[in-house]
């Protein structure tokens, strides 16, 4: 019942959001532009922006990638030298290089991998304009470009005036950024921080508290308490598919999310947005059954997951079974949540590239840990803001191709022709992901003193492979108790951020500014349906199939293979209890 809750709340929320949102970025005029306008004429006279100015594909990209540069540089020098700058009551020192580097780049990426101990680590400034800036920001540059591809889908917006071939007006990158942050992320965080903070999760500027605790057979010792505006940074770590946390353990942490209640909010806002954006396409394409398939083909797969993943860790974890015969699998989650709202969780923020847990991944069973990574290889399950879509838009570009060759006609979109160049791109965005994620976990299996994981054999291997999957897939979660604080973990982890952020994004964008350049042909007969049962089972099948060819050698040295050893221990145990009861039935219940 609580599951089914946060569910249809989270969609019966994000369909009036969506059309919100279609409305803010529509070009049009909106009752919101009294509300922020003035404050946005502001923003842009500063930076010296002309809103109005269109930009094509080119432009747009490089706005793209010099904004991100700029705020990672700052945010790299302010964790470097956080020990001489304000807001440090706690008297924090100085990140290492490397990981200053990597947390730097974690949090421009939108991926908030955190290979630190957030209040141990970082000062307040770092949090709040460091770490909480960027989440409000790099979640508005992903919708920025999502916006931008949804445009070139339909020619631009100055397709009535450009002739054939002629750079289309994919949308003013600036104006996008700003408006997401100011007219979505900033009211729709201060409603769930101020919601957070009822259930008493901490929003305050002083020091960190000591208190007098007594450990079991020891004496009366002192322990600080680590507070902070935490609140605020849980409510857009969440509504930003940020992820990340305040405390190291995130938000099953009792301070981060101390109630049932505030774990039901911070699930919501887990896949609101990225739900809304959903929404937001079928508006801005004027594509209803667009969106609809969408929907349907996202929700198929989010549930059958969740489902999954809930009857696993209903499931006793073997190496506890005497502890959890009656609980499942409750080593590493909070008695608070239970197995079935961690399970979700699990679910929920690696479908959506958010990556915060209120639960240990690491401590779960095979076939969650198995959802886990799912949800993130696909990365289309709703996504992360922004760049969910556009990835859900690959598939959707590939499951054309593939239903053109099988039914012989060129394939098409929105009547515009897939051909050579774009599908030479896509062919780069198919292979990119094994390449990567494979390519650095062999790489570091092969040097055992590099790994610094605490499980050996198939769950060690996951470790790793956990690691550069969360990384490139712009999640930030893991399988905890890897020591991933080192020199090689972090500069790793830059170089498969930095690849599983720009060119997911920037790829699509190109080809949607070719798709744009070209004429338009009127929807016949011949055309693709898009929008109907049958293409939504065929885009189902070539997500599904796609990723299972690419990593089934690495599922079966992972979860499926740990499954399976799991299966022979319990059947090893079973026959074991069969032997001791037969032996002591012949000695007369002798032990």
């Amino acid at each position: 019942m609580e599951i089914m809750l946060i569910l249809t709340l989270s969609l019966l929320l994000a369909w009036p959001l969506g059309s919100y949102m279609t409305g803010i970025f529509s070009g049009q005029a909106h009752w919101s532009d009294r509300l922020f306008g003035p404050l946005e004429r502001v923003f842009y006279k500063v930076l010296g922006i002309n809103q109005h100015q269109g930009m094509d594909w080119k432009s747009f990209g490089i706005a793209f990638l010099l904004s991100n540069l700029v705020l990672g540089l700052i945010a790299f020098l302010l964790l470097l030298l956080q020990h001489l700058l304000p807001l440090n009551p706690d008297g924090v020192g100085p990140l290492s290089w490397d990981l200053a580097l990597h947390t730097a780049v974690s949090f421009i990426t939108n991926t908030n991998q955190q290979h630190y101990s957030g209040q141990a680590q970082l000062s307040f400034l770092s949090q709040s304009f460091v770490i909480v800036t960027l989440q409000f920001v790099t979640p508005a540059m992903g919708l920025a470009v999502c916006l931008a591809v949804l445009r070139g889908l339909l020619g631009g917006r100055n397709q009535a005036t450009a002739q054939e071939g002629e750079a289309r007006d994919l949308g003013n990158y600036y104006q996008d950024t700003v408006r997401a942050v100011l007219r979505l992320m900033i009211p729709l965080a201060a409603i769930v921080a101020l919601l957070l903070s009822s259930q008493g999760v901490p929003s305050t500027y002083q020091p960190s508290p000591t208190v007098s605790v007594l450990e079991p057979g020891q004496s009366l010792t002192e322990q600080k308490i680590p507070l902070g505006p935490v609140a605020a940074m849980v409510a857009i770590k969440q509504l930003g598919t940020n992820g990340g946390g305040w405390y190291g353990p995130n938000s099953a942490n009792p301070l981060e999310n101390p109630t049932p209640l505030s774990n039901l909010i911070e699930t919501i806002a887990l896949v609101l947005i990225p739900i809304a954006v959903v929404f937001m396409a079928g508006g801005m394409l004027r594509q209803r059954g667009f969106a609809l398939m969408s929907l349907g083909v996202m929700g198929f797969l989010s549930l059958l997951c969740v489902a999954a993943a809930v009857y696993s860790e209903q499931q006793p974890n073997i190496a506890f079974a005497d502890l959890a015969q009656s609980s499942g699998n409750m080593e590493g989650k909070e008695v608070r949540f239970g197995t079935d709202l961690s399970a979700l969780w699990a679910t929920l923020t690696t479908q959506t590239s958010n990556g915060s847990v209120n639960a240990m991944h690491d401590s779960m069973n095979p076939l969650a840990g198995l959802v886990t990574r799912s949800g993130m290889l696909i990365n289309a399950i709703w996504g992360g803001i922004g760049c969910g879509f556009v990835n859900f838009i690959v598939y959707v570009w590939i499951a054309v191709f593939i239903a053109g060759l099988m039914i012989g006609r060129t394939p098409e979109i929105f009547g515009r022709k897939l051909e050579k160049a774009e599908l030479s791109a896509l062919g780069v965005l198919l292979v990119l992901p094994s390449a990567v994620i494979l390519l650095f976990t062999a790489i570091t299996l092969s040097f055992p003193a590099l790994i610094g994981n605490s499980n050996p054999g198939l769950h060690g291997i996951s470790q790793v492979f956990y690691e550069y999957t969360s990384a490139f897939a712009n999640n930030g979660s893991g399988f905890e108790g890897l020591a991933d604080n080192t020199p090689w973990w972090n500069i790793t982890c830059v170089i498969v951020l930095l690849l599983g952020r720009y060119l997911p994004l920037l790829i699509p964008l190109y080809i949607t500014g070719m798709l744009a350049k070209k004429r338009q042909i009127p929807p016949s007969a011949a055309s693709l349906p898009l929008a109907n049962v049958t293409f939504g089972v065929t885009l189902l099948t070539v997500i599904l199939i796609l990723n299972f060819l690419s990593f089934l050698p690495s599922m079966v040295l992972g979860p499926i293979g740990e499954g399976l050893a799991e299966t022979q221990i319990e059947a090893i145990s079973q026959q074991t209890s069969t032997i001791t009861t037969q032996l002591q039935s012949v000695t007369g219940g002798a032990q």
